[in-house]
């Protein structure tokens, strides 16, 4: 089995650092005056272009401004330095540089290693809607109490950018009220509404997943039902510019009702219905009777027809649509769901047994004097797996106060659902605070206790709380041992959760969430509506998840020759034979398809409304795959739209509208790097779908990269970043320790990524490979009681 190298050399708390590398036989004065033959025309000491000097830069000495010189590493390495304007070295000369001074960096990190270390870290909205899961076996809708997540370097669970507020404690709080009465219930409980929203770009021809068969659109969801008793459901359907109903001339329409699949109503669409009534657009059913618990809930339209549907006002004038609705799948004339609202209970009955409850209550009390042991029972055991620790007897006569309190109110069940708000109101909880262990392994240096680094690890892997093996090994101290670190991780890796790193790490990583901000002019790309956009996100992320369950190589990222498509999507892309909702892999025979690349979300999140954006594209594959982001853009520069409004009427092609846009000297530095990027996937629409016209002119996707690398359309770009693999990797590797950590990756931590990808190149470059480096490092084991901190003087 293979098991990464990490560190040989210098031991500090069992983890072992890597000796120095520097040759005897480096020249520091040659690579000065290369330095200063090459780099100090555009970074002396007046220009300072970028913002810093390398006039007194000194390769001898580079660990002394380490973070200088990983910036020059950066660039280096990914052939960006000198640019492509200015005469160049031989590139063995390049290459021999940066070698020299990453190992007088690495070789300074051997004797002085800095983890790092960061500020408390309070679970987001993911991890904390994922821990209410696997505390409670309960989903909850977090956004209806807790704000978006600040997003820092690409991830919503850096530390640093997690502040509080009255109104954020306020919203946990909140929180815990409603999830402590949902997950026990509340004989009580008076009746509230939820309301569900539905896009108005939604399609309403296709079967919606969790539906019953022989209905179409609408929307289905796991609902929880807080009590037995009388719920009403209320739908609001789209109107039109003109306020009439959306898709008035489909007669006879009908929303089904549907409980677990079973029909509780049938309600007619009044195609007269007008926006101007006090009720226009709603429906309602009369009270339905529902036990406690989540429930599959579908309200969706009939399917009466399967042929295409018949337009019977085409066509439809774009002054009078609602351009907010797509066409064909979107724009029809069809009426469209809106709202999906559901009130109650009304006359409540009592509380059915449910799947949370059965996991909270482990024992019932018999007699009033087993009511407290009972009790206690319970609060220890959700409160320490919450804590992500052994309670102290602090912690549990506090927690039993509350059930106290609640009991003697109203009974045991009050006092436990009590208990459990306050558990889940503690800043124990809603805070993630990580313990060292007793004893300083060096001056400054401090491992984590077994316990800190289970829960590291779990919020790493399944961005939610250890379960109880976990735990377990935490609290008999297996932790601290190499082999059972590396067990431990292998067993999360190959347990269901671990689809966190798809839906967490690598979603934010490749910005997916972009993809809701993208909303596509209806009248340029008809085709195009939320279930297409659902659909490109799932793919990506099926994707990642196959890498990680497979342990496949990261190269796949840009060379994988399959995907995971349904059939919407499989239409959208042209590949033939695939049916129905569900995704499978297919083979992609298309080499400019391969890889992340030809996947439609990236493409659609980095184009605007109405066309595509190479700048935008060009500026993604820049910072995400490569990790060198470009500088931002000088002020004043005009709009590609305002370029376009100047070519005397005639209409342009995108790649047109960027060389008239480029040739302002100000933007030209810039755009030569960027532009070839993007403009080698101009193949692909704004939508991901294959085109070989833009606007009448036949798609030109040449051009060449920034260090003079042809690019040839999607095929030749992917070719292209091939020869900065490594450069790739590092980068993907940068943001994994990112989310692994809670933290930004600083100069310091670079030594231990370059041992990560050294070992992960001896293993192919493999999932496991990168997460067992992390996981093993100094920088996830350990932290220090300061960072270093470098000052204008070391610069």
């Amino acid at each position: 089995m293979f098991k990464p190298r990490v560190y040989t050399g210098l031991a500090i708390a069992g983890i072992l650092v890597r000796p120095s590398l520097t040759s005897a036989s480096t020249t520091s004065d040659a690579q000065n005056a290369l330095v200063s033959d090459y780099c100090v025309l555009c970074h002396s000491d007046e220009a300072k272009t970028a913002g810093f000097s390398l006039e007194s830069f000194d390769v001898g000495r580079a660990e002394e401004k380490a973070a200088l010189a990983e910036k020059m590493v950066r660039k280096l390495r990914a052939g960006m330095m000198p640019p492509s304007f200015a005469p160049k070295p031989d590139p063995a000369d390049i290459a021999e540089l940066a070698r020299t001074l990453e190992e007088r960096i690495d070789d300074a990190a051997a004797r002085n290693p800095q983890p790092g270390a960061r500020v408390f870290q309070r679970l987001n909205r993911a991890e904390y809607a994922r821990s209410i899961h696997e505390l409670l076996d309960l989903d909850v809708d977090v956004t209806a109490f807790l704000p978006p997540d600040t997003i820092s370097h690409g991830f919503d669970n850096v530390a640093d950018v997690q502040t509080m507020s009255p109104t954020l404690m306020e919203g946990y709080l909140r929180a815990a009220g409603k999830i402590s009465r949902l997950a026990v219930g509340d004989r009580n409980i008076g009746p509230t509404e939820a309301t569900y929203q539905l896009p108005r770009t939604g399609s309403q021809m296709e079967h919606v997943e969790g539906a019953p068969f022989g209905t179409r659109g609408g929307i289905s969801i796991v609902h929880h039902f807080p009590a037995d008793g009388e719920y009403k459901f209320k739908m609001l359907l789209h109107g039109s510019p003109t306020g009439q109903l959306y898709g008035a001339p489909a007669k006879g329409e009908q929303i089904e009702i549907s409980i677990e699949g079973e029909r509780v109503a049938l309600l007619d669409v009044d195609p007269m219905m007008d926006e101007s009534d006090p009720n226009g657009m709603n429906l309602e059913s009369p009270p339905v009777f529902i036990k406690a618990g989540p429930h599959r809930l579908s309200a969706a339209f009939l399917q009466r027809f399967e042929a295409p549907v018949d337009d019977l006002v085409a066509p439809i004038h774009h002054t009078l649509a609602d351009t907010t609705i797509g066409t064909d799948y979107g724009v029809t004339t069809l009426p469209h769901l809106r709202e999906f609202r559901i009130n109650g209970p009304h006359h409540v009955a009592g509380i059915s047994e449910t799947v949370s409850r059965r996991r909270i209550f482990g024992c019932r009390p018999t007699t009033e004097a087993d009511a407290r042991p009972c009790a206690q029972q319970i609060v220890e055991t959700l409160a320490s797996k919450a804590y992500r620790r052994p309670l102290s007897e602090t912690d549990i006569e506090g927690l039993m106060s509350f059930y106290e309190t609640g009991a003697t109110e109203s009974g045991f069940e009050s006092g436990v659902r009590t208990a459990l708000q306050a558990v889940l109101a503690s800043p124990h909880f809603v805070f993630r605070l990580e313990v060292p262990a007793d004893a300083a392994d060096a001056p400054g240096l401090r491992r984590l206790n077994d316990v800190a680094l289970a829960s590291r690890l779990s919020f790493f892997l399944w961005s939610t709380v250890p379960d109880d093996e976990l735990l377990k090994a935490a609290g008999d101290g297996k932790l601290s041992q190499p082999d059972a670190l590396r067990g431990q991780v292998e067993r999360m890796l190959s347990d269901p959760r671990a689809e966190a790193l798809a839906s967490r790490f690598a979603s934010q990583w490749l910005r997916l969430q972009d993809l809701d901000k993208i909303d596509p002019d209806y009248l340029y790309y008809p085709l195009y509506d939320d279930t297409l956009a659902s659909a490109m996100k799932r793919e990506t992320e099926l994707f990642f998840e196959n890498l990680v369950r497979e342990d496949r190589s990261v190269l796949e990222i840009l060379t994988a020759d399959y995907t995971f498509v349904n059939e919407r999507l499989a239409v959208h892309y042209g590949i033939p034979d695939v049916t129905g909702g569900s995704f499978r892999r297919v083979k992609l025979e298309d080499p400019n398809r391969r890889g992340i690349l030809g996947q439609g979300s990236v493409l659609t999140l980095t184009s605007v409304a109405d066309r595509t954006s190479p700048v935008i594209r060009g500026k993604w594959i820049l910072e995400v795959l490569l990790g060198s982001p470009p500088p931002p853009p000088p002020p004043n520069v005009p709009l590609l739209e305002a370029t376009k409004d100047a070519a005397a009427g005639r209409t342009l092609s995108v790649r047109e509208a960027m060389e008239m846009h480029r040739s302002n000297p100000a933007c030209t530095s810039c755009h030569v790097v960027i532009d070839p990027l993007g403009l080698a996937l101009e193949n692909f629409d704004a939508t991901g779908a294959w085109r070989i016209k833009d606007n009448g002119v036949p798609v030109d996707a040449s051009g060449a990269l920034y260090d003079g690398t042809p690019l040839g359309g999607p095929a030749g770009l992917r070719d292209a970043l091939l020869k900065y693999q490594e450069v790739f990797v590092t980068s993907f590797t940068e943001s994994l320790m990112t989310y692994a950590l809670g933290r930004r990756v600083e100069y310091y931590d670079m030594p231990f990524i370059r041992s990560i990808v050294r070992d992960a190149r001896a293993n192919e470059y493999r999932i496991s490979s990168f997460i067992h480096g992390i996981v093993g490092s100094p920088a996830f084991r350990m932290t220090s009681s300061s960072e270093p901190i470098e000052t204008e003087a070391s610069h």
